[in-house]
């Protein structure tokens, strides 16, 4: 049955390593694939050939609001630290409905966090204190559900 609407991005759920965490962004959904252009020397064609090449993938952001007595984004860069086994995790972002089901998954494998960004202090605001990590991937799919 096709929809009516496109689905909002707002409703989605991240499961981090085996817990499920609240995030108020998630960015850097991206790949690419690189283009290798080749021609042989005796080719009759005066152009290119195009072929697929490796792919290339693009770190991912995460925002959330930040909560007292929560270090969750500086302990897992401390385990990275000198590539130690346990470091590394698979993350699943998946955009829900509005009865609260996936309706399409990302999986990316491996990954590590690269940035830590703490929050913005400032004394006249009134917003919320949000901080945000970069974390690299070894590879991003588009799971079926």
């Amino acid at each position: 049955m096709a929809q009516e609407y496109p689905l909002p991005r707002f409703h989605f759920q991240v499961d981090w390593g085996g817990a499920k965490l609240s995030f108020t962004e998630v960015t850097g959904l991206n790949m690419q694939v690189q283009v290798i252009e080749y021609r042989h020397s005796d080719s009759r064609d005066f152009s290119t050939i195009k072929m697929p090449g490796l792919t290339k993938n693009e770190n991912m952001t995460f925002k959330r609001g930040k909560f007292e007595g929560d270090f969750d984004f500086n302990n897992w860069l401390n385990e990275i630290t000198n590539e130690r086994v346990n470091g590394r995790r698979d993350v699943v972002i998946r955009l829900l409905n509005e009865k609260h089901e996936p309706v399409a998954a990302w999986s990316a494998t491996r990954c590590f966090p690269t940035k830590i960004t703490a929050p913005d202090l400032k004394s006249d605001a009134n917003e919320i204190a949000v901080e945000s990590m970069e974390i690299a991937h070894e590879g991003l799919k588009l799971m079926k559900i």
